[in-house]
């Protein structure tokens, strides 16, 4: 009975999720122009949203941003995973408590807070302008928040004799870094880049907030458009997008299970190996 009941639930919870998903990916091969009805199967869509500028600007810029936080936010993501796991300092509670306050602050109050600090540094320094870079610190700051999580999962659980062995047969803390610690934290490093990464590339809030003129991203683009009424131009966009997320998460998990697996293996040969 526990278990019909379980799978029934998981059932419902999957078909909730991923029925509108497929009904959006469906119906941008509609041929007719009410994407609430169906005519027949068409490709023509898919060849509109080639020719849309507007739509390709988007994308561009909205992969761009998504790159360029996505390093950022591992970048700082890393350091502070560090700070919080190897280190005891004073104002080390505060620091954690600030690291994961934007994973639960609403978007609105974050752009907003963003949004009045970047314009008082304009009005007093005449920089940065609204745009590019504003959106890219507003994606940076808050994929910090969620890379940091990630990574300091990975080191929490890393043993430490690791490295204090590699430290016993000689090499230097940054040796250690490079030839240890790097190599078991990269599955994490590659999670922290592709949710900030996915978070960037969807984030409406903050880009909302942050661009400026010449700086709409593919959201905002869905956003305005939608709001004046669907059209299956956004369904093709959508169900280009859904396929591409897709492909890189199928990639990024036979990755990620290779890595786990290559590295179980050397841990069990290097065990092998001591024990011989």
């Amino acid at each position: 009975m526990t278990n019909t009941f379980g799978r029934s639930w998981m059932i419902a919870v999957y078909l909730f999720l991923y029925i509108p998903i497929i009904t959006l990916v469906v119906f941008s091969f509609n041929g007719s122009p009410l994407v609430t009805v169906w005519s027949e199967f068409t490709l023509k869509w898919y060849g509109k949203l080639a020719q849309d500028r507007e739509i390709i600007a988007g994308v561009i810029l909205s992969l761009k941003l998504a790159f360029l936080s996505g390093m950022l936010s591992v970048l700082f993501g890393t350091f502070t995973a560090f700070a919080l796991v190897r280190y005891r300092f004073r104002g080390h509670t505060l620091l954690s408590s600030m690291a994961n306050m934007p994973l639960v602050m609403p978007d609105v109050l974050v752009g907003l807070s963003l949004l009045l600090m970047l314009v008082s540094l304009q009005r007093w320094l005449g920089y940065p302008e609204r745009g590019l870079l504003t959106i890219l610190l507003g994606h940076a700051f808050l994929g910090t928040a969620y890379a940091a999580v990630v990574v300091v999962s990975r080191l929490r659980e890393m043993d430490s004799k690791l490295e204090e062995a590699a430290m016993d047969l000689g090499c230097k803390p940054f040796q250690v870094f490079t030839l240890v610690t790097f190599p078991l934290i990269v599955p994490a490093l590659v999670s922290a880049f592709l949710l900030t990464f996915t978070l960037s590339f969807d984030d409406v809030v903050l880009s909302a907030f942050l661009s400026g003129p010449g700086s709409t991203t593919l959201p905002l683009v869905i956003f305005s458009r939608a709001r004046l009424g669907l059209s299956p131009s956004i369904n093709a966009v959508a169900a280009v997008t859904i396929a591409v997320v897709s492909i890189a998460v199928i990639v990024s998990s036979i990755y990620q299970s290779r890595a786990e697996k290559q590295r179980m293996r050397e841990i069990a040969q290097a065990y092998n190996d001591g024990n011989q």
